[in-house]
């Protein structure tokens, strides 16, 4: 009978000092999906990534360094970028380049504007404890559950194209036996995992809907040293690319809406990529010539070039 005891109580005390943590993450697997696929790049910001729970909201909040909205931003952008189908522009920080570049007696900053604009909001966040008291052991679970909703904004129109609201979950579990054990403090890094859980759900959606209109470049020169687009290798293109040309359709108001809506184009020809240069999307560009069709070279303004659509 005493050995048998014994043998009990070793094998708690063994279990006893093992902790057992367990942490829920609802990222579907869906980053090595997105990247077997490259295609031309898209340029994307995120304008605006606020807190609109009440949590962490003291006496001395300070919406513009909200530790939430910030936070969001950061792993949205990590996982835009992991994706390799952007080109992220920073719009959160762009007082600190700005700054920068003033120290440094730079004044050659150039402007780039967006394809996309991802706005979006925390909308729900959440923690809890719960526990279990048993005869000889005692469990403690923490759970944090996050809500994250965006909107995707064509630049060129200002129309909202994609809107959704996801959740995250993240949890872990600590046991002790017979007293003894690691116990669990407030865990921090669940927040993270909450509110990264969530976004990823939306990252795929939000390449989709990115990438299934199509890539778009307007001519920059057009003369006796050749004809010249914007976009270059950043972007995805590659000598020997074809691409459609388009003439702009008429500009007319919505009635209805009362919104200038443009008309669909017409395709006049096809370019193909001959050469490209530049170093950054600021600067990049390419060389083309046209395999079909022509343009009147005094109205560049009135055409652009577009991915032709499989």
């Amino acid at each position: 009978m005493k050995k048998t005891l014994l043998g009990i109580v070793c094998a708690a005390l063994t279990f006893s000092c093992t902790t057992h943590q367990k942490v829920v993450n609802l990222t579907p697997q869906i980053q090595e999906e997105i990247k077997e696929e490259p295609g031309l790049k898209r340029k994307v910001a995120i304008a605006r990534f606020s807190n609109e729970t009440q949590y962490a909201k003291g006496l001395f909040y300070d919406k513009e360094n909200d530790p939430i909205g910030k936070q969001a931003v950061d792993i949205l952008s990590a996982k835009l970028a992991s994706t390799n189908k952007f080109i992220l522009l920073e719009r959160q920080d762009m007082d600190k380049i700005l700054e920068e570049l003033e120290i440094a007696g730079n004044d050659g900053f150039q402007k780039v504007g967006a394809d996309y604009l991802i706005i979006g909001s925390v909308t729900e966040f959440g923690r809890k404890n719960v526990g279990d008291v048993n005869a000889f052991s005692r469990s403690k679970t923490q759970t944090v559950q996050a809500g994250v909703s965006i909107r995707l904004v064509d630049v060129s129109t200002g129309q909202i194209i994609y809107s959704e609201e996801a959740k995250g979950e993240a949890e872990t579990t600590n046991k002790t036996v017979l007293g003894l054990g690691e116990r669990t403090d407030y865990d921090a890094t669940l927040s993270d995992k909450a509110i990264s859980a969530a976004i990823s759900k939306l990252v795929e959606n939000i390449v989709n809907n990115c990438m299934d209109r199509p890539w778009k470049s307007y001519f920059l020169s057009y003369d006796e040293n050749g004809i010249f687009i914007s976009g270059g290798k950043t972007q995805g293109l590659k000598v020997g690319d074809l691409f459609e040309v388009v003439e702009k359709g008429k500009s007319v108001k919505n009635p209805q809406t009362g919104m200038m809506m443009e008309l669909p184009g017409k395709t006049v020809g096809k370019v193909r990529v001959d050469f490209m240069g530049g170093e950054d999307p600021q600067n990049e560009f390419s060389m083309v010539s046209f395999t079909t069709g022509t343009i009147d070279r005094q109205k560049l303004t009135n055409y652009y070039i577009k991915e032709v659509q499989q």
